[in-house]
């Protein structure tokens, strides 16, 4: 019985299977959050012989309590906010806008480095495979959910590893479907389910990318 992963593409195979039955035959696209996202996306890719892209989003953390989200933002303009973690914390207008512009500084410098001169992908009419290596609170998968809706997809199926079963169940009530491989009852965090959960960098994502991807930047690309 699987307990653990031992890393990120491991963890991406198994998420494969558990997806091929249900998009069996479908026009796929597999979007990659960044950074930990892409080596899971990559093996998700690379079984179901889907394309591959990064869909760039970024955490909104409150200031000084950095892991906790506040919100996350997300290409396309796209701002979702935690209402109740903004309300209970009191937490200033000033503050979000200061945190979300250094934020949208680095979804800029991200796209950039991840794209190049590679437009994004096409997904009108297709499924989206949204990925992330996990979900705690879902803050900046539901803020990816909201920008890949806007461009009228058939469907997106929120697709991870390993999930809170509280944030799986608010991405059910925004996305189409969602698929995890583990949901357990006391979650901790996303690292704890991996044996390796070293932080995942510009060059492997970019490398992996290329590989799928033969347009996309060499890397050490600004």
């Amino acid at each position: 019985m699987l307990t653990r992963f031992r890393d990120r593409r491991e963890a991406g195979r198994h998420l494969a299977d558990a997806l091929r039955e249900s998009v069996q035959g479908e026009d796929l696209q597999v979007l990659a959050l960044p950074r930990g996202g892409v080596p899971v996306g990559y093996e998700v890719a690379v079984a179901l012989g889907a394309p591959l892209d990064v869909f760039l989003v970024r955490k909104l953390g409150l200031p000084g309590q950095e892991e906790l989200a506040m919100g996350a933002i997300a290409e396309g303009g796209v701002r979702v906010l935690n209402q109740d973690v903004v309300q209970m914390l009191r937490i200033p207008q000033r503050a979000i806008e200061e945190v979300a512009a250094a934020e949208h500084a680095e979804l800029a410098r991200r796209e950039r480095l991840y794209r190049g001169d590679h437009p994004p992908a096409d997904l009108r009419d297709r499924t989206v495979l949204l990925v992330d290596d996990g979900l705690a609170t879902g803050s900046t998968m539901a803020a990816a959910v909201a920008g890949v809706r806007a461009q009228r997809p058939r469907r997106i199926i929120v697709a991870v590893p390993v999930a809170s079963p509280q944030a799986l169940a608010a991405l059910r009530r925004v996305a189409d479907d969602c698929v995890a491989v583990l949901v357990p009852h006391r979650f901790g965090g996303v690292g704890q389910w991996y044996e390796d959960f070293r932080q995942t960098t510009d060059a492997e994502v970019l490398s992996l990318l290329s590989a799928l991807r033969p347009h996309a930047p060499a890397p050490g690309t600004t």
